[in-house]
C-alpha cells in the first residue's frame, strides 16, 4: 500500500472513530430520557432504536477494517 493510500486510510478510520464516538453519545442520551420517561413516546424508543442501531453497524464497520480506538488515541 501506497503512502498515500496509508494515509488517506488512517484519515477514513480517524472519521469513523469519531463517528461513532459521537453516536455512542447519542444513544446513550436517548436512552437516558427513554429510561426516565414515565411513558415513554414511539418516537423516543423509534429514536433510540435508531441510535443504536447506528453506533452497531459503525462498530461493525470499524471491526471490519479492524481499526482499534487505542491504536489512534490523540
Amino acid at each position: 500500500m501506497g503512502r498515500k493510500k496509508k494515509k488517506q486510510k488512517r484519515e477514513v478510520d480517524e472519521l469513523l472513530l469519531d463517528a461513532i464516538f459521537s453516536i455512542e453519545r447519542e444513544w446513550k442520551q436517548v436512552k437516558s430520557i427513554v429510561g426516565r420517561s414515565i411513558e415513554p413516546s414511539f418516537d423516543g424508543s423509534s429514536t433510540e432504536k435508531l441510535a443504536q442501531s447506528k453506533y452497531l453497524f459503525l462498530l461493525r464497520e470499524a471491526k471490519h477494517r479492524k481499526i482499534s480506538a487505542i491504536r489512534y488515541s490523540k
